[in-house]
């Protein structure tokens, strides 16, 4: 990846909405080469997508949590079977799975904290592939946009 690039990885990281013709001004070059340089990021899985934050609170979330979670069995199949189970819950906002003492490092958004406990319990500790969980709340989330530009 050239510098050019780099910058309009940057730069469209900080404002997905940016036009091609505001994107290639400031990256100096002209709307139709930054048009191309774009949509060959795109072809190389480089960029993936863009996407828009929503404010939490105005659609009623007024709790996040991260709730970590510990499987009894660690195999492919029950691993792959749980994942798709967590994607699929309504409250889950982003997962990890994750090495050391938890399995998933699961991110919750919910009304408060009644639903949180509902959510776990009805949700997580019922599923027999759990063996323990964890939750710690979010007090505060900032999200960072821009990944690092690692040297070589």
């Amino acid at each position: 990846m050239d510098r050019i690039e780099s910058c309009i990885l940057t730069e469209l990281q900080n404002n997905a909405r940016l036009s091609n013709k505001e994107l290639a001004a400031r990256v100096g070059l002209s709307p139709s080469s930054c048009l191309e340089r774009v949509r060959r990021l795109t072809e190389r899985g480089v960029i993936r997508g863009s996407h828009i934050e929503v404010e939490p609170a105005a659609l009623g979330i007024t709790l996040q949590a991260f709730v970590s979670i510990r499987l009894r069995k660690h195999s492919k199949e029950e691993i792959l079977g749980f994942h798709d189970y967590l994607l699929g819950l309504a409250e889950v906002t982003a997962l990890w799975h994750v090495s050391g003492a938890h399995d998933y490092l699961v991110q919750v958004a919910v009304r408060d904290s009644d639903h949180l406990r509902d959510m776990a319990l009805d949700s997580l500790t019922s599923r027999p592939e759990v063996d323990h969980l964890e939750t710690s709340l979010i007090f505060e989330h900032q999200r960072k946009p821009v990944l690092p530009g690692l040297p070589d």
